[in-house]
């Protein structure tokens, strides 16, 4: 049976955008990839992925190849369009959506009758609706389902990706998803569409309650490692293992508490939490909380290192990993790069960087002297050694090989040295 969905055009070609956008192609639906960013558009239009995702490039190349993928700085009608753009978060914690209703604005020319429209970034509930409002005001010509629930020519509705780095050409297939329209007609059909390319369930409900699914999966995340971040300063204190606190407490059938790091980062985890905390600012305490408590390890494991520094004056510095998480590139809202800018700044080109995900350090890092190191160089040169990413490739290292260097782990991945830091 022939799909009703010939054409999709996805707003924002970033780390969900892409990837999305290549998968919806690769089912044979001819995608636009529209983005503002002129070296973006370029690198996709030549079939190349400007972000690491396992198996990306292989997938981007194809589709492009195939014509079923192509990318524009300027929007075109469509069947479909897909808003995936950044959401961050402000100076006072508020919501930033304006690339949200900027995208709106240029989609709006080109809508015309019987396209759905999609956002996906996450936001703060209500935005659907008022994105909705927004184009009802551009376009009087089309009836939009905030007047006209029953028979709207355009459907919205809310859909938020939950994938995770490193494996998203996967969950964006195999995850369930969570489809909210504006009206159930406007759920149907999104979900009409989602299922052309998603083996996940996808499952309706209303625009509002979608926007607070998507905040509450992360807020949760962030609470409970929140959790174990708290534990470790506890453990600090009393100078117990924190490591073997946690294991040996997870022995019990109904605990599972998760490991503690430097701080939390990326797109979602580090900034949904002050969503919910913005709207419902006396309700959500717990989850502000775990907010400042995940915070205020950063600055914590700063001091740890500032300690650890001083205490071997002259030493060469290796900061190991620089992205939010292990075995991805993504440095958004990176606790770890957090650190190494401060670091970076006071002790300039003392210090030596180990990310095996880049192939150049961010101009701030290299504006201060720091440098990129390979591995062995960094263990050769460096008596310092300061764990803030748990890649893979670091649990190698053997204890030999870190045999008289001092030693701050900040993820646990080298227990045998017997730390009570975490």
């Amino acid at each position: 049976m022939k799909s009703e969905f010939s054409s999709a055009l996805v707003a924002g070609l970033g780390y969900i955008g892409l990837p999305t956008a290549a998968i919806i192609a690769s089912r044979g639906i001819r995608v636009t990839g529209y983005d503002i960013n002129e070296d973006v558009v370029e690198q996709v239009s030549s079939g190349n992925a400007h972000i690491y995702e396992t198996d990306l490039d292989g997938l981007v190349q194809k589709v492009v190849s195939s014509g079923m993928l192509t990318a524009t700085n300027k929007p075109c009608p469509a069947d479909v369009f897909i808003i995936a753009v950044p959401t961050p978060i402000g100076e006072d914690h508020a919501p930033v959506t304006d690339y949200v209703f900027d995208t709106a604005k240029a989609i709006a020319p080109v809508l015309h009758e019987g396209a759905t429209i999609i956002l996906e970034s996450t936001s703060p509930v209500g935005t659907t609706e008022e994105l909705s409002t927004l184009l009802e005001g551009l376009r009087p010509d089309l009836k939009f389902p905030t007047n006209f629930p029953e028979e709207p020519d355009v459907a919205i509705a809310y859909c938020p990706e939950r994938v995770l780095p490193g494996r998203i050409l996967t969950e964006v297939v195999e995850n369930d998803r969570c489809i909210g329209g504006i009206t159930p007609r406007c759920a149907r059909k999104a979900q009409s569409f989602y299922k052309t390319f998603v083996r996940g369930k996808c499952i309706t409900t209303n625009a509002r309650a979608a926007e607070l699914v998507k905040l509450t999966e992360n807020s949760f995340r962030d609470t409970n490692i929140a959790f174990a971040n708290e534990l470790s300063l506890i453990c600090d204190r009393f100078d117990v293992n924190a490591w073997e606190v946690i294991e040996l407490a997870n022995r019990h059938p109904r605990v599972n508490i998760l490991n503690p790091g430097p701080g939390v980062g990326g797109h979602c985890i580090a900034v949904d939490p002050w969503f919910i905390v913005h709207s419902a600012p006396e309700q959500a305490r717990l989850i502000r909380t775990a907010r400042e408590v995940n915070d205020e390890k950063i600055e914590f494991t700063i001091e740890r290192c500032l300690k650890l520094i001083e205490g071997n004056a002259d030493q060469k510095i290796a900061l190991f990993g620089l992205a939010f998480k292990a075995d991805i590139d993504d440095l958004r809202e990176s606790p770890a790069m957090e650190i190494a800018s401060r670091l970076v700044t006071q002790y300039r080109d003392r210090v030596r960087i180990v990310e095996p995900y880049l192939h150049d350090l961010p101009e701030q890092l290299r504006n201060h002297g720091a440098k990129l190191a390979g591995l062995d160089e960094a263990l050769r040169e460096c008596g310092i050694l300061i764990v803030l990413v748990d890649h893979d490739v670091f649990k190698l290292i053997e204890p030999q090989e870190r045999m008289g260097h001092a030693i701050y782990d900040t993820r646990g991945i080298w227990r045998d040295y017997n730390t009570h830091a975490a």
